[in-house]
């Protein structure tokens, strides 16, 4: 999780648009299949609102900072 922080920090500090999201109970990796499931979704998302895209599916509302609006 230290690794995570550090690299989110610097992303903020730069500018860069970022989002973190933290999933209770899980370590390196997801082992369990909801947070797997969510974590894809989190990055369909921010690439969606990056690149200008409109996904398929219903996606979770990820807030991503720097973000040129």
């Amino acid at each position: 999780m230290a690794q995570s922080t550090a690299l989110a920090e610097a992303a903020r500090k730069r500018g860069l648009p970022m989002a973190m999201r933290v999933f209770e109970g899980e370590g390196h990796g997801f082992r369990g299949s909801a947070a797997r499931r969510d974590a894809l979704a989190a990055e369909l998302s921010f690439l969606a609102q990056i690149f200008g895209f409109t996904p398929a599916d219903d996606l979770p509302d990820l807030e991503i900072e720097n973000l040129p609006r």
